[in-house]
Formats: structure tokens, sequence, C-alpha cells
């Protein structure tokens, strides 16, 4: 293998690639990225058996091919090398006792090779009916829900999002138990059988970071043990969470007896300074009280003081309540709206907290109250 290219393209793609390398894998051929240099041009794959990233950089964007050919090759070293190169032409060719030389005017390096025949053999082939979405769409899902995700590892299946699609209706949702966050699709395209997949919130998160325009598509192959994303020159497959995702449905009224409605600005503020005097170790927890057209929200601290704020509000009935939340979970879900108005709907003060934003229905956020009796 030989080849010449700018040390910014390849350093391009290698920014992806090294997302697929873990340096704590005990299988040494894991740790490596694999180079296949063809007439059309230059592949670059890796993986860690959990997630797999392929990359593809065209003939035209590559100096010259001189010699096509396939190495692997230590992921950590030949990305922290082209990363210490300045923006020039960069030369990497196979010499004897399969070594792998790259040269600059400047600068010279030897690594050793590895067997290309012990890199894992990744199946990415194409799904026939594959889920189309914008990657501005995807990049929504992932930030208004992951946060909801747990990263406990004692219910593997809550640490990923779970991806629910019937017909053209999609639902995404995550939760560790103490809230919940459910984003709905509308699709352009209905699917022949029904989907119900749970993908690692941290490989989306991956994922998401190698978005560079938001106009671009991204395709979703879904088969039953993997998932494979097709977008621009990048495949990233990553594996499912394996197991029934529990039945978020029911946990959601349709009724309830109290509807407030605010500026989201004035209250996520409010919480926001309420909560400079709460401690994790009691969840953070703030008050929150109705009365009329007001809310006061408060909390304390004995040993330290306490902090109450006021702000208006709109309610649908004459009902009040109080209730006690955390005020991080309150404002993780706060962040993810997208209108200037909230409205917070109530049942009672132990039954969950339902957020929406007034201009999107499709996103719910869901919390539970904290017992402070």
């Amino acid at each position: 293998m030989k080849l010449k290219i700018k040390q910014n393209i390849l350093m391009e793609h290698l920014n992806y690639v090294i997302k697929g390398v873990s340096n704590k894998n005990l299988i040494p051929i894991l740790n490596c990225i694999k180079f296949e240099l063809t007439n059309e041009g230059l592949y670059l794959t890796s993986t860690d058996n959990d997630i797999a990233i392929k990359t593809f950089i065209d003939k035209k964007d590559i100096e010259s091919i001189d010699v096509t050919g396939e190495i692997v090759i230590s992921g950590r070293y030949i990305f922290d090398i082209i990363r210490k190169l300045p923006n020039t032409i960069i030369n990497i060719e196979e010499v004897v006792d399969s070594r792998l030389y790259i040269y600059t005017e400047k600068s010279s390096f030897y690594l050793n090779c590895n067997l290309v025949s012990d890199f894992p053999s990744i199946d990415l082939s194409d799904h026939k009916s594959p889920i189309i979405l914008d990657q501005k769409v995807l990049k929504m899902i992932y930030n208004q829900t992951s946060f909801a995700s747990s990263t406990q590892e004692t219910r593997p299946i809550l640490t990923g999002i779970n991806f629910k699609i019937t017909e053209d209706k999609m639902e995404c949702t995550a939760t560790d138990s103490y809230r919940l966050a459910k984003k709905e699709i509308l699709l352009n395209t209905k699917v022949e059988e029904d989907i119900n997949v749970t993908i690692p919130t941290k490989n989306l998160g991956e994922l998401v970071k190698m978005f560079i325009n938001d106009e671009d598509k991204v395709y979703l192959h879904i088969f039953n043990n993997k998932i494979i994303f097709k977008f621009n020159n990048i495949i990233m497959l990553s594996s499912l969470i394996n197991g029934t995702y529990p039945d978020t449905s029911k946990l959601i009224p349709n009724q309830f007896k109290i509807m407030i409605q605010t500026n989201l600005n004035d209250i996520y503020n409010a919480i926001d300074r309420a909560s400079l005097l709460t401690n994790e170790t009691e969840k953070n927890t703030i008050r929150f009280e109705s009365y009329k057209d007001e809310v006061i929200i408060s909390s304390n601290i004995p040993e330290i003081g306490n902090v109450e704020e006021k702000i208006s509000i709109k309610k649908q009935d004459e009902h009040d309540i109080k209730i006690s939340f955390s005020s991080k979970y309150m404002m993780d879900a706060l962040k993810t709206l997208e209108s200037e108005e909230v409205h917070l709907l109530f049942n009672s003060e132990i039954t969950p907290i339902i957020i929406k934003g007034s201009s999107n229905d499709q996103l719910t956020q869901l919390i539970l109250p904290i017992k402070t009796y």
C-alpha cells in the first residue's frame, strides 16, 4: 500500500473512526484501524465489537494512489501521529517486515502492522427498507431524550433510547424510572413490519457528533441485533440492547386536574436560583406551591438558609397544588422545550408531573414528585 494525502483530509476521517477504538479493550486487534486502499479511494474501519465505523475518502481527495492494498495499524498511535503533523502532504507506505512508513519533508515514523486476517469481518449490508431521517431530526431526538436514560448498568435496557415504529409513527423514549422523555416523529413512509429496538444512548451520542450538515439525510438500516447508520461517506454500526423495554404508554395520563401555563424562561430561572440552596443528598428537592395566579418556588438547607421565588401563571381551573420535585430533573426537562410557554400538568402531589411545550405536543417530559413528609 502506498499513497500521498493531505494531513487535514486524513485527520478528518481519523476523527470519525477513532470513536470505534477503545484503549480498554483486551483484544489487541480491536484497538486498531484498518486501512484499505483501492483504485476508488481509501476506506478506514474500526470496531470495538459494540460499534463499528467505516469512512471513505474518494480518490479525488487523495494526492496519489501508487499501490493499493490493506494494512491494520494501532489506532491510537496513527491518530496521534497524524494529528501532530503539520497540514502538509503525508506519504504513507507499507514497507518490508510488515511496517508502515509515514513521512513528510521533515518527519518520519515507522509503525508495526498487525495481521489483516485478524481484523474482524463486519457486515455493513443494507436493509431493504431503511428509515430515512434528516440529520437534524435524529440529533433533536437525541438532545430531547438522552438525558432521561439511565447510567446504571443494573438495568441495561434503561441505558438506551427505545425506538418504536408503527406504520408512519415513530416514538422515541428514554427513562431511568424516575423521569421519562418521549418524542414522537411522523415518518414520510410507512414500515411494513412494526419495529421495537433499543439503541445504547452513548452510541447515539457518538453518532450525532459526526453529523456535519443538518439538512443531509441519515439512513437507518434496522436489524434484529444491530442498527446501521449511513450518511455522507460514513457508516456506523451499533449493537442493540437485548431485552424488552418497559411499556411506558400507561405512565402518561390522558386527563389532568390541574394545568398551569407560564413563561418558560421565568420558571427555569426561578428554579435555577432556588436550586442554589439544595443538595444532592436530598435529591436537589424544591417545593412548588400554586395559589390563584401565582406559584411560589422555595427550598432550604437548614444550616445555610432558604430561598423563595414567585412567578406569575395562568390556570384553567381553580385547583391548587403543593408538590416537591428534583430541581435538576425539572431543569433538564425544561431545557429541551422549544417554546416560549410551558404547560405543567398535575393530578396530585404523589402522581407524575407532565411537562409540555405549548407549541410542541410531540415532546412529552415526565418527572416523579418527591415525598417530603
